[in-house]
């Protein structure tokens, strides 16, 4: 379909697809099998100015918005979710500072960040506090000219590989959700360390660890917004970053589908390619249509967001959900096309199917997408009356 892309965005897509296609594919199987960080794929994306798409000109970037940077992630992701969420997690962790940072944060940190100079991270999620977001312990305790931080996070991407990182900590536990404010804190800071690297099911080139706070001063200056701000951070972070996850899952569909038709095209059964039954072929005509419906989806959501709509929890939240259950059910239908070859670790397939799965989890489970988007009727409901 022809989503109508300006030629600035066309060329962006193309560039990251080339890279994909060149630089990232040949190495996706020794990243995964490795379990090893890409630094050089995300040296590559800083020389390509890729880091910086979704960034204003005036802090280093190019100007885009959400849409840029999800045609950018579905490209990198039809050739390894791995690799692409190193990259798009760093829009994650960036997020916050574009839509809360001062002038003067922004003037600090996002020229690095858009350069690929450094990457973020977003630390949230906690051992007892994953999809309950307002049930986080960590807390940060004023002091002076400093918050002190004690407390841990737990499965965060680019955790360790990341420089700048943006916490959500316990001000005042008293006010629930409320008290939780958001703070920049910088890789090197005295009091912070990292857990282990966890080994994972897939996205296995990506590095997953736990923050570590042991009375870790942070200065003031380095919280965003203000005392109380830091569940409305992180809600309006997700906003935007949530179809960052979709184009992730949506190019690990498409990738999936671009194996399984060729090689239903290849593979000879009963003397002829077994695209030739029917029953490979409605098939293949399945996910062909929920990824292109999924991709509809999310392109619109991406330019809602960069028009300027300000309510967009419920589209947001409905790319995620689509297309990462779209993501799951084309790569397990890929690897049955492959039958038993599809199964096996020397053949790509396999490592889709593993991808597809954290995307229906991360940044929120499907089961809280289904949750916004319902309570979100229901207020649009209420306002009808």
């Amino acid at each position: 379909m022809d989503y109508l892309l300006t030629e600035e965005q066309i060329m962006i897509r193309d560039l990251a697809k080339k890279i994909a296609e060149d630089k990232i594919r040949p190495v996706a199987s020794h990243y995964d099998e490795a379990e090893e960080f890409p630094w050089d794929i995300m040296k590559l994306l800083s020389q390509a100015d890729l880091f910086g798409v979704y960034i204003d000109e005036e802090y280093g970037g190019i100007g885009g918005g959400v849409m840029e940077l999800v045609l950018v992630t579905e490209e990198l992701s039809r050739a390894c979710g791995g690799i692409a969420i190193c990259y798009a997690a760093s829009a994650l962790g960036t997020y916050p500072i574009l839509l809360y940072g001062n002038e003067e944060q922004k003037k600090k940190f996002l020229p690095d960040l858009a350069a690929g100079r450094k990457l973020a991270a977003f630390g949230l999620t906690e051992p007892d506090a994953g999809s309950d977001a307002s049930g986080i312990q960590t807390t940060a305790a004023r002091n002076g000219d400093h918050y002190i931080l004690n407390g841990t996070k737990q499965w965060i991407t680019n955790g360790g590989e990341a420089d700048i990182y943006v916490i959500i900590a316990m001000t005042d536990k008293s006010k629930g959700a409320r008290g939780a404010s958001a703070f920049i804190v910088e890789k090197g800071m005295k009091g912070f360390t990292f857990g282990k690297k966890e080994k994972k099911m897939g996205i296995r080139a990506s590095a997953t660890r736990e923050l570590v706070f042991t009375d870790c001063p942070v200065p003031k200056e380095n919280i965003l917004g203000k005392e109380g701000f830091g569940f409305i951070v992180a809600m309006k972070t997700f906003d935007k970053s949530r179809p960052g996850v979709a184009a992730q899952a949506l190019g690990i569909a498409q990738g999936a589908l671009d194996l399984a038709l060729k090689y239903a095209r290849d593979r000879i059964q009963f003397g002829k390619p077994i695209i030739s039954f029917q029953g490979v072929k409605f098939m293949l005509a399945d996910m062909a249509t929920e990824v292109e419906a999924s991709r509809a989806l999310v392109y619109a959501a991406a330019r809602m967001i960069d028009n300027g709509h300000k309510d967009i929890s419920k589209e947001s939240a409905m790319t995620k959900l689509y297309a990462s259950d779209v993501a799951m059910k084309v790569t397990t239908d890929a690897v049955q096309i492959f039958g038993g070859y599809g199964y096996m670790r020397d053949y790509p397939i396999e490592k889709y199917m593993r991808d597809a799965k954290i995307t229906q989890i991360y940044e929120g489970t499907n089961q809280i997408q289904r949750d916004i988007i319902a309570t979100e009727l229901i207020k649009e409901r209420a306002r009808q009356k």
